[in-house]
């Protein structure tokens, strides 16, 4: 049974606090694994308050890779000047891995896959700090720490890839080619198990579930939040980090849930955690300790 820790702090010490509870010290090049917000989104989080937990891990270096559809972050250019627009390279440098291209790493066992697309620069890094804004997601039914491992981390050609499932990895053609919303959530699992296996235990995942949208902090339209923040979980399992973000909506007493529970339903985003215990990421069971 893995180990979530949680805390209703919403502090930015708090997450320093998170990550010395789940006792993985990350060492050498430090990625830390970011979402920049797309232009006119409001609900993204932002660069000061991860600040602080950059700065006690000693990394000052975000990660994020390009999108694969219409916007300010789908070329290289277009979305370093938005990190500069979101304050991202006041605070910290920033690396879009798939700048220079990508390079395919193995999925062992995978439900679809049998090979992932990431940024290039990935392989730089020794040790991954994913942190996650927990939000609804218009494709993904929710966005945590399982979505910033595959799609976060695929370059443009990989998220082509994992959106349809396997069948093109021109951007030009991926709305044509869309998979079924199961194979896409199983994509998403097994491109999750590479960049795990890649990083093999180096890696915490610190999850805040505020600014709790149905929709993405990729989306320029998005909804305002529809229920109350919830609070902060770390683990060093990404399964069970998703799982008791989930759950944790689930058990709410906000009556906004709904809405939020329906997004998840629609679009299957527990199936992707299924799918992602089902091949060994992660355990969905866990214990669930507050800070």
């Amino acid at each position: 049974m893995s180990k979530v820790y949680f805390s209703k702090d919403l502090s930015p010490e708090t997450l320093i606090k998170l990550y010395d509870a789940v006792g993985v010290k990350l060492t050498g090049n430090i990625a830390i694994k970011v979402h920049s917000g797309e232009k006119g989104n409001q609900n993204f989080l932002h660069p000061d308050y991860f600040k602080p937990v950059a700065d006690y891990v000693n990394s000052n270096t975000v990660v994020e890779c390009n999108t694969a559809y219409d916007g300010e972050r789908n070329y290289s250019d277009k979305h370093l000047k938005l990190f500069d627009e979101h304050e991202w390279s006041k605070y910290f440098n920033v690396d879009l891995l798939d700048k220079d291209g990508y390079v395919e790493i193995p999925v062992e066992n995978g439900n679809i896959l049998t090979k992932n697309l990431v940024g290039k620069n990935l392989k730089n890094y020794d040790s991954l700090l994913v942190l996650s804004h927990f939000k609804g997601h218009p494709m993904g039914g929710f966005g945590g720490a399982l979505k910033q491992l595959s799609i976060g981390c695929a370059s443009t050609e990989g998220k082509c890839y994992i959106h349809s499932a396997t069948k093109t990895i021109d951007q030009n053609n991926i709305w044509s080619n869309v998979a079924a919303q199961s194979d896409f959530c199983e994509c998403m699992a097994d491109a999750a198990k590479s960049v795990v296996d890649l990083f093999d235990g180096k890696a915490v995942y610190i999850s805040a579930a505020v600014n709790l949208s149905v929709d993405c902090d990729c989306c320029a339209i998005a909804e305002d939040p529809c229920m109350a923040d919830i609070g902060i979980f770390a683990s060093s399992d990404p399964v069970a980090l998703d799982a008791a973000c989930v759950d944790a909506v689930y058990a709410s007493n906000d009556p906004g849930k709904d809405h939020f529970i329906k997004r998840i339903e629609e679009r299957l985003g527990k199936h992707t955690i299924d799918a992602a215990a089902k091949i060994g990421v992660g355990s969905k069971e866990y214990e669930l300790i507050e800070i």
